[in-house]
């Protein structure tokens, strides 16, 4: 009697130990702040980094929206996480079950993009301020990784004077809808031309001010069967020639150019031309 006693006592003084353990780490989460797998993987000596960490934005001149990208590659990673200037969390990617052991590495974001009679840029840009943008994320073994990237207010200026195989391109008057921006006859070359950006916005973000474009992107969409011809161009370039073989493929084609600045800020603008 006087063993079964004592092991009834143990057994009481364990569960006593064990009620009074809970309160405690209840109170050690408090003091030292909630578990995350940041806090788990530590801060070694060795600074592991993203192989890409941009986030930029990018606006529609034409349609008039703007929106916030990011694009971020590297080792493979089970827990992202993306703060503001402020320290304060924006982003927070938790990868789970089979996908928590495979891991991601290229990751990519696009925000949603009011029009600005939904959402002016005043509010957007208060939003999302210029500064350090921190980006961390833990791989499968259990490493940190840490970017940082700089997000600027400086947003390029609209490409002007864009001509169609010399017709030129007026972005205002021009209603895709409803007809062409401009009607060539025949031509044997489309070649789709403009002027060198070289100042920022004269309305949004930061005005006027001299930037650094890094490259232009030219998109031309056939209407009917939706083939898409692209090509990146590096900033001293401000011409293309639109392959025969590609007009060959109908009458009526949509096209954009998109300016890109040394921060990633891009602005696209957006018309259309009919072969008759």
């Amino acid at each position: 009697m006087k063993t079964i006693y004592t092991l009834k006592r143990h057994h009481q003084t364990a569960g006593a130990l064990h009620d009074l353990l809970i309160p405690l780490m209840v109170l050690a989460v408090f003091v030292f702040g909630a578990w995350t797998p940041m806090a788990l993987a530590g801060d070694d000596e060795k600074e592991n980094t993203f192989d890409v960490a941009d986030i930029y934005f990018e606006l529609n001149d034409t349609d008039e929206d703007l929106g916030i990208h990011a694009l971020i590659d590297g080792d493979a990673w089970k827990y992202l996480t993306m703060e503001d200037p402020r320290g304060r969390k924006m982003l927070n990617v938790f990868v789970r079950g089979r996908l928590h052991r495979q891991g991601l590495t290229e990751f990519f974001f696009e925000s949603a993009e009011p029009t600005f009679d939904e959402l002016d840029p005043e509010t957007f840009f208060r939003r999302f301020p210029e500064g350090e943008y921190e980006i961390e994320g833990i791989t499968l073994d259990w490493e940190k990784l840490e970017s940082t990237d700089h997000l600027t207010h400086l947003i390029p200026a609209p490409p002007g004077g864009i001509l169609i195989s010399r017709v030129p391109v007026d972005l205002e008057e021009a209603d895709c809808e409803e007809e062409p921006a401009a009607i060539l006859v025949a031509p044997k070359e489309i070649v789709i031309s403009w002027e060198p950006v070289k100042k920022s916005h004269p309305h949004l973000g930061r005005t006027d001010e001299p930037i650094e474009v890094v490259s232009y992107q030219v998109v031309v969409e056939e209407d009917e069967s939706e083939m898409v011809f692209s090509v990146h161009l590096p900033p001293d370039v401000t011409a293309v020639s639109v392959p025969s073989e590609f007009i060959a493929l109908g009458e009526a084609f949509k096209f954009e150019i998109l300016v890109r600045e040394a921060s990633g800020n891009q602005t696209a603008v957006e018309s259309c031309f009919e072969i008759q």
